[in-house]
């Protein structure tokens, strides 16, 4: 009997989804030999072209191969994933943020052509629609109001506005355009908005792990740190936020609560609620970096922390430096009850921004190609993930332990405990390949034996190669 489908998705992609389960559940063993492109156009009742488009769609993804003359065959198993990364667990203390010379080092050669490098967590320039970008600059040029040289409005280009506040929706935010403040990425937006609710001395709460340039805007504002344990499915904890919050003066919280980084960790919609309301009920403002939201595995945008905000103690900030373009610096903030007082910050920092790219990016929103962009950017980037993982899986020693992000760009490696990840990156760039080392974040030096790798680049020979003499090197140092 032939398969129905809902004519939503795809139907090469209902196809893969309901082999994928298959192979999930075993039903197809690895080894196993897949019906041909005829019968499985015969039995789903699509044509020969859906049906090889379904066999290249699970062929990308590592979970199948073709071998010559013979079909396809099952290759891979997510039941034989790794273990998780352990839930991290930082000393309950606060400290005085040093940013270690080893972030320097390590990202001082990050541009270098000739690395294989996954220490870069953005997209690769293969994967952004930069002709059609050029297209809406090139209309930006032809139809702004004095010719684009002009300072543009302290809260941002009007139309982008209202394009941003469209956006909203897809996580439940119901704005208007002065709601929004347009700021040069997101990176701004969080040193605003941390300027906007703290003062010097002030302890904020933040992930462990977390990026580590978060510490260096914190160091820079005199600000003490707190770091919170952090599940590397989940995230921070509710509960246990709340636990420390009766013995520490938190004045504030900076959390990525999708797809974070380093860990890719996906707060759940019911611990976002819980997390405001606690934070609503002790006046605390939370700085939600939502850069990640977007770039989303599953079938559903997750809602932001922002969606459960009633009193506007969330100060919501993303940019479009991860998704579409980092070099247009196109970031924003909804920092709710603290909208003047943002503002007031911007003042004194960069006034306005750049007109000229504020309204291509408008006009790039208005057309609808994003959303378009978007949905080939989740497929690369969740292909891309998995092949990561097999690769790592395949070239690494047995014990690893690796992350499973639903979104994002990175994975986390846990190693063996007597492996040093900095010895490692110093080896690995000796065979041109860059790594971050998990010392980069956190601030109480942990995570000596963990690694941050990108999968942002699209697998090819020279990312197997790569993959492959991290392997090597691992073995010998471990």
């Amino acid at each position: 009997m032939k398969k129905k489908f809902n004519d939503q998705d795809h139907l090469y992609l209902q196809v893969a989804d309901g082999l994928e389960k298959m192979i999930g559940e075993e039903t197809l063993k690895i080894g196993d030999k897949l019906p041909s492109v005829r019968v499985l156009s015969e039995e789903y009742g699509i044509s020969m072209g859906t049906a090889f488009q379904a066999y290249y769609h699970l062929e990308g993804k590592g979970l199948i191969e073709a071998r010559p003359k013979s079909g396809y065959y099952v290759r891979f198993n997510f039941r034989r994933m790794p273990g998780l990364p352990r839930v991290s667990s930082p000393e309950p203390m606060t400290v005085e943020v040093s940013v270690q010379e080893m972030i320097a080092t390590v990202f001082n050669d990050i541009t270098a052509e000739d690395l294989i490098n996954f220490s870069i967590a953005a997209p690769p320039m293969s994967l952004l629609p930069a002709a059609r970008l050029n297209k809406s600059l090139v209309h930006a040029m032809r139809t702004a109001r004095h010719h684009g040289i002009q300072y543009e409005h302290i809260q941002g280009n009007k139309e982008l506005r209202r394009q941003l506040v469209k956006q909203a929706f897809n996580w439940g935010g119901k704005f208007s355009e002065n709601d929004i403040i347009v700021t040069a990425g997101c990176m701004e937006a969080l040193v605003m908005c941390l300027k906007a609710v703290t003062q010097p001395g002030d302890t904020v709460a933040i992930e462990n792990p977390t990026y580590f340039g978060v510490f260096q805007v914190i160091e820079s504002l005199g600000l003490k740190v707190l770091e919170l344990p952090s599940d590397p499915m989940t995230g921070v904890s509710p509960a246990v936020l709340e636990k420390l919050m009766e013995k520490f003066p938190i004045k504030a919280c900076l959390l990525v609560p999708n797809f974070s980084n380093p860990l890719g960790a996906c707060m759940p919609d019911k611990n976002k609620q819980a997390l405001v309301e606690l934070l609503t009920a002790h006046q605390v403002p939370l700085i939600e970096d939502d850069i990640y939201g977007e770039l989303y595995f599953g079938r559903h945008r997750p809602k932001t922390c922002k969606t459960f905000d009633k009193d506007g103690w969330v100060l919501h900030c993303s940019s479009l430096s991860k998704s579409l373009a980092p070099g247009y610096r196109i970031g924003w903030t909804i920092p709710g009850r603290f909208t003047e007082q943002v503002l007031r910050h911007k003042m004194m920092h960069t006034v306005t921004g750049v007109t000229i790219t504020q309204q291509a990016i408008a006009h790039f929103l208005s057309i609808g190609r994003y959303e378009y962009h978007l949905k080939k950017l989740r497929k690369a980037l969740h292909t891309q993930s998995l092949r990561y993982l097999q690769g790592i899986m395949q070239y690494f020693p047995e014990g690893v332990k690796v992350s499973r992000p639903q979104g994002g760009f990175v994975l986390w490696v846990e190693l063996d405990k007597k492996l040093n990840a900095y010895m490692l990156y110093r080896e690995a760039l000796k065979h041109h390949v860059s790594v971050a080392p998990g010392q980069l974040f956190s601030m109480q030096g942990r995570f000596a034996n963990c690694l941050r790798i990108s999968y942002a680049r699209p697998w090819d020979e020279d990312v197997e190669q790569g993959i492959r003499v991290l392997g090597e090197l691992i073995r010998k140092m471990s």
